[in-house]
């Protein structure tokens, strides 16, 4: 069973081959449109190399030059120049990924060793593999089965002697004549023909069809149709084979008249045996009514001769010859001995890496390693197709050659064995629980990306600024949005799916329990708003933005209301008797705080104050108020993880499916004490409650 990064490796093979065989094909046709005054069975060869090359992939050639340049140098194979991978889309798993890596062993040769065991896979593979096959025995099979009755018919036929060597087959069905089979090929003809046919006419047809024998086209319509079969899905192989049908009858089309036939007793020919008979149905049977009947009846009866080849047209087919065969096999001859030359591989991590990740868009991930005085690792992250953002990683480590990084800020995890050579990491992105295969490759000044440059930082707002929103929209939540959502770029602020309850739980810092007197469409009705151009210049913090959101609400929803106390049940947050195992914030106090899900139950929390954390839990985790009784000052960074409950989350409005795995996270109580050393305890306190006095349906925009 083939692990994902297997299925990544062919899927990037397969993709690699059919583009370039698809580029061949159309460079062939306008080869094939240069030479459309010449021959025939110019074109016929141009379309059937076409065909061909569905089944040579170019990355054959270029190793057969490597190899070449291998046994004249007399040294040990290298790594091949380029290593296609195309790194795809794993589901969630809860297993390893099996990693491939190459590794001399004593007689210098390659062999292939698996580092780990693949125990989960993704559906997506094996039902494209699944389309695949059914599509290739589908049309296998009916081909096969149309071959066998025509077999049939021809061993049921009464033998009638031969003709210019070739064995001649009465048969009793009405099916056209045409040469049937490939090592010993027999000409079918119907019973009643010759009464059909004029006796010109008959020299005419087997005349054609002894053209087909010599041309061998039985052998290269079945190699087609192998072609077909395995590439039934590319629209480019149908349409080389309507043209293989109609070169190779116009070629036979020209053999006919050059012996000297009549044109228009050949094309009489043609209609006659149109009129009283059927098409053969198998490619690999050639009969005479094949390709666009119109066309050529009027090619046969126009009278114009086929043009020589000139001599341009010479060199622009022998210039074709050279570049789809002598340049890759060239090229990898160059590569190799290049190879040869070059200096020891570079085996120091400290350097660029760049890799793409195939989730549902290619993301193009950049990784800047660099060595400290005291010789440790640090390095920064990039997703430049995400705006090229740095993201610090927290611990990076490389022994024994394998790389590490712990991106926490972001939930990931890396780990890869670097190849021989020094000039790729192998190995497997994790971020949550999404395993995906990752192949680094240390970057040149030449093929290193772009890192996108960062946008202009706007200074912050003043701290004792009272700013207000100029423009907001409000309009309801589409029906089929689903989840919710809040934030923005610095000076604009975006919801989407928020009730009036979500909104004053973010403004006011409040659980749900804690709203008093709300009407039942508060909790209701979704909306989305887009807020922007505070009135005072400068990024605003995350006090100030919560203050322009409650201006909002008083001046579109009509929000009024007082403050009271009231007992109920709630979680105290304080510190475990172990201490807090937190990180201190080097970021901008006045700065936006960060708490956010990787997925439910894997949190991450940046520059945040511990009333932050307390309102972080209460507005998104919990179904009762959290107080923070912590003590804990300043702003901090910390990430939990945990297995949740089905009454946590409920403010998203998700069923939270068990998680009974052995390996699974523990609950919230034990995760909190254990990975950031708080604890948070249930029980009855005061805690402050919003008793609405007024509220009413947002205002028109």
């Amino acid at each position: 069973m083939m692990s994902p990064l297997d299925v990544n490796v062919w899927g990037s093979v397969l993709v690699q081959h059919l583009w370039q065989s698809t580029m061949m094909c159309a460079a062939l046709w306008v080869l094939s449109q240069l030479l459309r005054h010449n021959a025939a069975r110019m074109r016929s060869r141009l379309w059937m190399l076409a065909s061909i090359k569905f089944l040579l992939p170019f990355g054959l050639l270029v190793t057969a030059g490597e190899s070449f340049s291998v046994k004249r140098a007399g040294a040990p194979s290298v790594a091949p120049l380029f290593s296609m991978v195309i790194e795809g889309p794993a589901e969630a798993s809860l297993g390893k990924t099996k990693v491939i890596t190459p590794e001399k062993n004593l007689s210098g040769r390659t062999q292939i060793s698996k580092a780990v065991e693949v125990r989960k896979h993704s559906w997506l593979p094996g039902a494209v593999g699944f389309l695949w096959m059914a599509g290739l025995l589908t049309i296998s099979g009916v081909w096969f089965m149309r071959w066998l009755q025509l077999r049939a018919i021809v061993r049921g036929g009464t033998p009638v002697g031969f003709a210019y060597g070739l064995r001649v087959v009465m048969v009793d069905c009405n099916a056209e004549p045409g040469v049937f089979g490939i090592m010993r090929p027999v000409l079918m003809l119907p019973s009643g023909v010759t009464s059909n046919l004029k006796s010109s006419q008959m020299d005419a047809i087997i005349a054609h069809e002894l053209c087909h024998v010599r041309r061998r086209d039985n052998l290269w319509a079945t190699i087609h149709m192998f072609v077909s079969a395995v590439f039934w899905f590319h629209p480019f192989v149908w349409w080389i084979g309507k043209k293989l049908i109609a070169e190779r009858e116009a070629s036979c089309d020209e053999a006919v008249l050059e012996q000297s036939h009549c044109a228009t007793e050949y094309a009489a020919a043609i209609l006659n045996v149109c009129k009283f008979y059927l098409e053969v149905p198998v490619a690999c049977v050639s009969g005479v009514t094949g390709a666009d009947l119109k066309k050529r009846i009027a090619h046969i009866l126009s009278d114009n001769a086929v043009e020589k080849l000139s001599v341009v047209r010479k060199l622009v087919l022998g210039a074709a010859s050279v570049i789809a065969v002598g340049m890759p096999v060239t090229f990898g001859f160059l590569h190799a001995s290049r190879s040869y030359a070059q200096a020891p591989a570079k085996m120091n991590p400290d350097d660029t890496w760049q890799g793409t990740l195939h989730v549902q868009k290619d993301l193009r991930t950049v990784l800047k390693i660099t060595k400290a005085p005291d010789s440790t690792l640090k390095a920064l992250f990039y997703s430049i197709d995400q705006g090229g953002t740095p993201i610090s990683v927290k611990e990076t480590t490389f022994q024994n050659g394998e790389l590490k990084l712990n991106v926490e800020a972001i939930d990931g995890v890396y780990t890869g064995k670097m190849s021989p050579d020094g000039t790729t990491i192998t190995g497997e992105w994790k971020q949550g629980d999404r395993p995906l295969p990752l192949i680094l490759v240390r970057a040149t000044p030449e093929t290193a990306w772009a890192i996108p440059e960062p946008p202009p930082k706007i200074p912050p707002m003043a701290v004792d600024a009272d700013p207000s929103f100029e423009v907001a929209t409000i309009k309801p939540t589409a029906p089929d949005f689903k989840g919710k959502g809040f934030g923005g770029p610095p000076r604009r602020f975006q919801t989407h799916g928020t009730t009036l309850n979500d909104l004053m739980m973010f403004v006011y810092g409040v659980n749900f329990k804690q709203i008093v007197g709300a009407p039942e469409w508060a909790e209701t009705d979704r909306f989305d708003i887009t807020a922007g151009q505070p009135d005072v210049p400068g990024a605003p913090s995350e006090k100030q933005v919560r203050s322009m959101m409650r201006k909002l609400l008083e001046a579109r929803f009509g929000l009024k209301f007082h403050k009271d106390k009231k007992e109920m049940s709630a979680y105290v947050l304080g510190v475990a008797k172990d201490g807090p195992k937190m990180t201190k914030s080097d970021a901008d106090p006045n700065g936006p705080f960060g708490f956010g899900f990787t997925k439910l139950g894997n949190l991450t929390v940046r520059n945040a104050t511990m009333k932050d954390v307390a309102q972080g839990f209460q507005g998104a985790v919990f179904d009762r108020p959290v107080v923070d009784r912590t003590g804990i000052e300043g702003h901090w960074n910390f990430a939990l993880k945990w297995t949740p409950d089905e009454t946590q989350f409920q403010v998203f409005g998700v069923k939270i499916v068990p998680n009974d795995a052995a390996d699974a996270p523990p609950p919230i109580f034990t995760a909190i004490q254990e990975q950031i050393g708080l604890k948070l305890d249930a029980a009855k306190t005061t805690v402050d409650v919003m008793v609405l006095d007024h509220v009413e349906k947002p205002s028109e925009n």
